[in-house]
C-alpha cells in the first residue's frame, strides 16, 4: 500500500486491500467486446458440460440401482424355486380328498352370518341399556366400565364382520 500497487480502504476497524486499477492499462471497446464473446462462448460450452454431466449422473444413479447379472441369475434360481413350492402345494390341494361340499361352505356361512346378526342385536341392546344407566350415574362411562367390570369390543380391537 505505501510502494502505491495496492490500495486500502478502512471501515470501522477492518481494512480492505485492493489492486490500484489505475496502474492497468485501460482495456478498448475491441478488447472488451472479444472478451465478453469468449465470456459468452464459455458460458455456453459450461452449460453443455453440465447437461452432459447431469445425464451421466442419472445414467449412473439408474446403473447402480439396477442388479447385476449375477444378483439376476441368483433371484431367478429363488423364484423358481418359489414357483416350484407353490405347484407342489397346488397339487396337494386339489389331490385332497377332504374338500369342503358347496352344501356344508353354505350352511358354516349362513351359520356365521345369523351369529353375527345375532351379535349386532345383543351388542345394541346391551348399548341402549348402558346409555341408560349412564344418563343418571355421576362418574364418566370409562369408570362405570372400569367399576362394573365392563369389556368392550373396541378395547380389545374386535372389529363386527361387515354385513352381507
Amino acid at each position: 500500500a505505501q510502494q502505491g500497487r495496492i490500495r486500502e480502504k478502512a471501515y470501522g476497524k477492518q481494512k480492505i486491500y485492493f489492486a490500484d486499477q489505475e496502474q492497468l492499462p485501460a482495456a478498448s471497446d475491441a478488447e472488451l467486446r472479444g472478451l465478453d464473446a469468449q465470456i459468452a462462448t464459455l458460458s455456453g460450452q459450461v452449460q453443455v458440460l453440465q447437461q452432459n454431466c447431469r445425464q451421466m449422473e442419472a445414467e449412473l444413479k439408474d446403473l447402480s440401482s439396477s442388479m447385476t447379472t449375477s444378483e439376476m441369475a441368483k433371484e431367478i434360481k429363488e423364484l423358481k424355486k418359489d414357483c416350484e413350492s407353490y405347484t407342489e402345494k397346488l397339487e396337494r390341494m386339489k389331490s385332497a380328498t377332504n374338500h369342503v361340499t358347496p352344501e356344508e361352505k353354505e350352511k358354516v356361512c349362513s351359520e356365521q352370518k345369523l351369529y353375527c346378526r345375532e351379535w349386532r342385536r345383543r351388542k345394541r341392546m346391551a348399548t341402549e341399556l348402558l346409555d341408560a344407566i349412564l344418563e343418571g350415574y355421576p362418574k364418566s362411562k370409562k369408570q362405570f366400565f372400569e367399576e362394573v367390570g365392563i369389556e368392550t369390543d373396541e378395547e380389545h380391537n374386535v372389529v363386527l364382520p361387515a354385513a352381507v
